[in-house]
């Protein structure tokens, strides 16, 4: 699966687009028979799955941040369960923060491991049994909806309001990970990030199809530390510029800035020309939680670059403040009724 999405794929359809599109069909077909057959092994505990359709940052990951915090104010323990999309582990392995770095697990095993316990292997069921072990309750599959493998009861998916899905078409002509009927099938609940109205023709599909609509936004943390400063920033996730635009909305200014493709890993030579860049502009360098983890425990250059970052912060905030504990809850009552059968 592609990791980073082409211009093209989130313009109206073009040439390029059309001339895919027979490819686009036969990835597409393979998605839709993958989902159908793939073997669903019961986890013996909740198993609330965050998705979304398209590749690309949809702000996926703050929300699976926010509801793991709902569950465990809820009395739960939650575990994170995760691929580790771009690591080389194999696992299922437990993220240690003390000692992984993002190139053995990948950078969101990483951010989700600050939270909850968070198991990476793409053996789902495996990790779900070994998060079970560790005293997990209540499980929040990450990034897991076209390729679950264990049986999840209630299914999210996250579609950023920005840029929708894009031009409609599946990969390689556009962002679509499998057909959207598919995901409307499986999905309970649709989640809308941020403001826009690109994913609206999505939410009006949805609740044609009777599932649950929510809004949600990310918003940086109070504190950042950015007011007033001139900023490179930098960021090698799947919509770099949402980042900026969250740099100057906590109040920094962006003077130049440096996109990479999503989960991209920092050479010495990158580090090296961020800092020469950001020393000839007489300027202060800032990027985003994911960037920051792929650039621990990398090199001296890395440690150099570090003490010099300031780091966004951000958090996934609902329109209505009981929809976290609702999905929760909805998640935890179909988990009872799926046992029972």
């Amino acid at each position: 699966m592609a990791s980073e999405a082409p211009p093209f794929w989130w313009d109206k359809p073009d040439w390029r687009a059309r001339a895919l599109s027979p490819l686009s069909f036969i990835y597409g077909q393979v998605a839709a028979w993958r989902m159908r057959n793939a073997p669903m092994i019961p986890a013996g505990l909740p198993v609330l799955c965050i998705g979304n359709p398209t590749v690309g940052g949809a702000g996926k990951t703050p929300l699976a941040i926010a509801l793991a915090r709902e569950a465990e104010a809820l009395g739960y323990r939650p575990g994170f369960l995760t691929r580790g999309y771009g690591g080389t582990l194999r696992g299922p392995h437990l993220v240690d923060l003390e000692h992984d770095s993002a190139k053995a697990t990948g950078d969101e095993p990483l951010l989700l491991a600050r939270h909850a316990l968070t198991a990476v292997t793409p053996d789902r069921a495996a990790g779900a049994r070994l998060l079970a072990a560790q005293g997990c309750d209540f499980l929040i599959m990450d990034d897991g909806f076209q390729t679950a493998r264990v049986r999840y009861d209630y299914a999210v998916l996250v579609i950023d309001a920005r840029r929708g899905i894009g031009n409609g078409y599946i990969i390689p002509a556009g962002p679509l990970r499998a057909p959207m009927v598919e995901h409307m099938q499986r999905m309970d609940a649709l989640i809308r990030m941020g403001q826009g109205d690109a994913a609206d023709g999505v939410v009006r599909a949805a609740a044609r199809a009777a599932r649950a609509v929510y809004d949600a936004t990310t918003r940086p943390r109070p504190g950042s530390g950015v007011e007033g400063r001139r900023f490179l920033a930098f960021a090698g996730i799947g919509d770099p510029e949402k980042f900026y635009t969250t740099v100057a909305a906590a109040g920094g200014e962006v003077v130049q800035r440096r996109s990479f493709g999503d989960h991209h890993l920092y050479t010495d030579e990158d580090l090296s020309t961020l800092l020469a860049q950001a020393d000839s502009g007489g300027l202060d360098l800032v990027t985003t939680e994911k960037d920051a983890v792929r650039i621990r425990r990398t090199s001296e250059t890395g440690a150099r670059l570090l003490d010099r970052l300031k780091v966004i912060e951000i958090d996934a905030v609902f329109e209505e403040p009981d929809v976290a504990a609702r999905i929760i809850r909805d998640t935890v009552a179909a988990f009872e009724a799926n046992a029972g059968k």
